[in-house]
């Protein structure tokens, strides 16, 4: 579900494709005819942004056929009737309106996906990148929870994340809200245990988001910042507002193993090194910890990230002195050791891969989370439903600009192609340039051949690009990636976001394309 998991995760991809094979039925559910259709059991091409519709309407089916557990309900979750209220209006038929499916397909997929031995969701970015991201994440989670599909072999919620070791990052401190190893900076026992170790006394309060971080740099309440291993003016949207906010700024430092887009803005570059030239461990998206190994030697001029910051700290009054990424890692063992106690780079080398929470050295990783939904009712914490209403898109197609424009990833190029934009002479890449991809009908409304430039423009910015007419979209539905600097496609995107959690809403906007004369 909002996955485009061939292009954006193809290993998983392959895996999955390989247990079809062995049963596996897949429903896809994704405004496009991805890839993963080929090998699906059905395909509800769902229109952009209705996902909360269809999950409500999954879970009144499963409501009024009785297609739950009440034990279940009652012994692990709160709040039940809540969610019974908040579902009751969203009848298939009425689903079926908002989200372009058929009322027959909603009911179907919802008795296979309550009846089966197990049932799991994957998802990505096509159900965190709106403005309500976290309100779908949370409707999954109640449909998880209302079928007992979860802490069990074969079910779950499988957040596929889009980078390798970006689990492993946010587990490290990079979120504002968590401490490394990803403890609680609100938990004052957790946080009393950094300020013994450190030496200091810790702001209890949550940083900013990124979201956040800007709107201060807008209303000139900060002047300085520090980018580290991102690219977000082509990365981010509406990018010439993000292009105006960091000329706003009096010192723009960029840490990065490339001279992105960003970092030729910067007052400051800070060479990094690479995956293949540094030491340490990588979190991947079933919280499986492996090591990393440098695999070439580095560029003498530069450093690794955890030496850069160490300097920098040091240099501005706190010491921080580690011999090696190990001293580090032990130091995280030691201080979230409720999570990695017990692992050690002894026991990596050993088991090549161990997954947390693993409190100990005879602790064997927790390879499946939440089996406490599955044990005696007596001591186990309840979880509550979530219940949430759906919300349009905030920006609609109309006269002016008639169609949705939906952003994602392609196969061969990476995030913003820094990483992936210069292959090696005899490698094949399928597409070298961006395109925006519409379908034949509306090519042929337009006067509009396969290949042909056209100006894609938006209320906040436009482009030149060549299109691929293609029946992978929708009639009114058209997309591009944004992994080519030469068309920067969030130059188009909207500036609206998650309250919640302030991820942008890079999946829904409206666009015009006019055919060049």
């Amino acid at each position: 579900m909002g996955s485009n998991t061939s292009d954006a995760h193809p290993i998983i991809a392959n895996r999955m494709k390989k247990a079809v094979k062995s049963g596996l039925k897949i429903i896809v559910i994704d405004p496009r005819k991805i890839d993963m259709v080929k090998v699906a059991h059905r395909h509800l091409q769902i229109n952009v942004g209705t996902d909360i519709a269809l999950i409500n309407a999954f879970i009144r089916v499963i409501l009024k056929e009785g297609l739950y557990n009440p034990e279940f309900i009652k012994n692990f979750t709160i709040d039940f009737d809540r969610l019974e209220n908040q579902v009751e209006p969203y009848t298939p038929e009425y689903a079926a309106m908002i989200t372009g499916l058929s009322a027959e397909d909603i009911v179907t997929t919802a008795r296979e996906y309550a009846t089966s031995s197990g049932s799991m969701i994957a998802y990505t970015l096509g159900i965190t990148e709106h403005h309500c991201g976290v309100n779908n994440v949370f409707d999954i989670a109640n449909l998880a929870l209302l079928t007992g599909n979860i802490g069990k072999p074969g079910t779950g919620i499988m957040p596929l994340r889009g980078q390798n070791n970006v689990q492993g990052a946010g587990d490290m401190g990079c979120l504002p809200n968590q401490l490394a190893g990803a403890m609680s900076l609100a938990n004052d026992e957790f946080r009393a245990r950094y300020e013994k170790e450190w030496g200091v006394e810790l702001n209890p309060h949550p940083g900013d988001t990124q979201t956040r971080t800007f709107d201060r740099i807008e209303m000139g309440e900060l002047e300085a910042l520090y980018i580290i291993g991102e690219n977000p003016l082509l990365a981010d949207v509406h990018m010439n507002h993000t292009k105006t906010l960091f000329e706003k700024l009096d010192l723009l430092i960029v840490q990065d193993i490339f001279l992105t887009e960003t970092a030729k803005m910067a007052d400051v570059v800070l060479p990094a090194r690479s995956w293949g030239e540094v030491d340490g461990t990588y979190t991947n998206t079933d919280r499986r910890i492996q090591r990393v190994r440098k695999a070439v030697e580095p560029h003498p001029n530069t450093k690794e990230d955890w030496e850069i910051l160490c300097d920098l700290a040091t240099l501005m009054g706190y010491p921080m002195h580690y011999q090696n990424s190990e001293e580090i890692w032990n130091e995280v063992r030691k201080l979230a050791w409720e999570l990695y106690g017990g692992i050690s780079y002894e026991r990596l080398e050993e088991e090549y891969s161990i997954h947390y929470p693993c409190p100990n050295e005879n602790h064997p990783g927790t390879f499946i989370l939440h089996e406490r939904f599955h044990k005696q009712a007596s001591d186990v914490k309840k979880s509550p439903f979530v219940p949430v209403d759906y919300t349009e898109p905030l920006e609609l197609p109309d006269e002016e600009y008639p169609f949705t424009l939906t952003t994602g990833r392609r196969y061969e190029s990476y995030n913003t192609h820094s990483q992936t934009r210069y292959y090696a002479s005899g490698v094949k890449v399928k597409q070298t340039e961006e395109t925006v991809d519409i379908h034949p009908d509306d090519a042929s409304s337009l006067g509009i051949a396969d290949g042909e430039v056209v100006q894609v423009r938006s209320r906040r910015g436009d482009l030149l690009v060549k299109t691929k007419v293609t029946e992978q979209v929708v009639p009114g539905l058209v997309f591009m990636s944004f992994h080519w600097s030469e068309t920067p496609t969030n130059v188009l995107t909207l500036n609206e976001y998650d309250p919640i959690s302030g991820t942008a809403e890079y999946k829904a906007c409206a666009v015009a394309i006019t055919k060049l004369s």
